[in-house]
Parts: C-alpha cells; structure tokens; sequence
C-alpha cells in the first residue's frame, strides 16, 4: 500500500481517518485549510483524500 511518511510513522495517500491527529495534520498543512473544512467535507464526500480534495478545491 502506498503512502506518505511524516516524522512519525506512515500516512495513507488515498484514504482520510480523522482519529489520526498526524495524517489530518497533514493534509491541513498541504492545502492550507482548517481541521473543520476538513471534517466537513469527510462528511460530505467520504474518506478518499481525492475526493475530499476536489471537495475543498485543492489538488490532492
């Protein structure tokens, strides 16, 4: 499975858990959004960081 490491461990590229602190963290960073816009747009599209993404206006 592919993915991303941050200093801490291993963060799933395809996919979004908002109980993982490190991988919300990271994709708060990586476009420049709030931990909110985040969880709403979970909750709209699901967990693909695609399509949370398209959700948010930003590339994944």
């Amino acid at each position: 499975m592919a993915g991303l490491k941050d200093k801490r461990g291993f963060i799933d590229k395809d996919r979004l858990d908002l109980s993982e602190r490190q991988a919300v963290e990271y994709w708060m960073k990586r476009w420049g959004v709030t931990r909110d816009q985040i969880a709403a747009a979970h909750r709209k599209v699901g967990k693909a960081t695609k399509d949370i993404a398209a959700e948010l206006g930003k590339k994944r």
